[in-house]
């Protein structure tokens, strides 16, 4: 499975300490899943970047939205690990304008997902959702990083 965990807005400096832990779990992740982070400049560019996705199957989108559903991290990698056993090929998660997600947006999304009731900085819910992924990665393969607390 590919993961791409994209968000709208500028790319972040090398330097940025959140940017730097961010990269660090998606390196960590590589063992268990192909994974990338990618910025796009606005909602209708990553739509754009979706539809020329080469792939089997289109890319899944899932959104990052107060409104979407919060999970525990065990049934975040149940969900993920369902999705794969699915046979889905390519997921993309997607952190918002800061204005948050036009409709449109949520309509077209396959899931939306909150990290919680708090308002994040970009760069947190990113380092936050890039911790997340990589624990699911690890509770999928049976690996001791998640040890259910």
């Amino acid at each position: 499975m590919n993961l791409t965990l994209a968000h709208i807005g500028v790319r972040y400096p090398a330097g940025d300490e959140f940017e730097r832990l961010t990269q660090l779990y998606l390196k960590r992740m590589t063992a268990f899943a192909h994974c990338e982070a990618t910025a796009f400049r606005t909602e209708e560019a990553l739509f754009e970047s979706l539809e020329r996705q080469p792939g089997r199957s289109a890319a899944q989108l899932i959104l990052l939205d107060s409104r979407g559903k919060q999970m525990t991290s065990e049934a975040f990698a149940a969900w993920l690990g369902s999705r794969r056993d699915e046979g889905v090929q390519r997921m993309v998660f997607a952190i918002g304008p800061a204005s948050g997600w036009s409709d449109q947006a949520r309509q077209r999304a396959h899931f939306l997902l909150s990290l919680g009731t708090f308002t994040l900085a970009h760069t947190l819910a990113r380092l936050v959702l890039a911790e997340q992924l990589y624990r699911a990665t690890t509770i999928l393969s049976g690996h001791p990083y998640h040890t259910g607390h």
